[in-house]
């Protein structure tokens, strides 16, 4: 959220309140429109690396599938190259249609509502997917839960 803050990124909550209305049911799609840009505060400057960038930065607490989504809502150069890894595969229809409403929002879209409105839903999504294991850990083991091994 720190992050988040320091950036304001208008375009992304209007991004995120977009998906919010047409996929309401997809809340990774939507926190996707909402970190689109973090690579670029990251590490200002790296333009053609930024959606890279987002994508390490955000897999280790909300997972596989937003990473892979906003690594590849960016044109194919920005994503990394040309590797099966980054190709949306079965997220095609999720990548396209957040590329629309990237798009879409760069009109004077609809109100884009506060960024703490969106804390509930990182933290959901978050919680959801260490639950099911797919989050990374800092050290880079999957994160879930704890099991006793004796």
């Amino acid at each position: 959220m720190e992050l988040l803050h320091a950036g304001r990124d208008d375009h992304a909550l209007r991004t995120a309140a977009l998906l919010r209305r047409s996929h309401p049911a997809d809340k990774e799609l939507q926190l996707a429109g909402l970190l689109q840009d973090i690579g670029r505060m990251l590490r200002p400057g790296d333009g053609a690396r930024h959606a890279v960038l987002a994508a390490e930065a955000v897999r280790p607490l909300l997972g596989e599938r937003v990473a892979r989504l906003v690594r590849l809502q960016a044109p194919a150069p920005a994503a990394g190259g040309a590797g099966g890894a980054d190709r949306p595969g079965e997220d095609a229809e999720a990548v396209a249609t957040l590329r629309q409403a990237r798009e879409a929002a760069g009109a004077s879209g609809p109100d884009a509502g506060v960024l703490e409105d969106w804390r509930p839903l990182l933290e959901l999504v978050a919680a959801e997917s260490c639950r099911a294991g797919n989050a990374i850990g800092p050290l880079g083991s999957p994160r879930g839960p704890i099991t006793d091994v004796r």
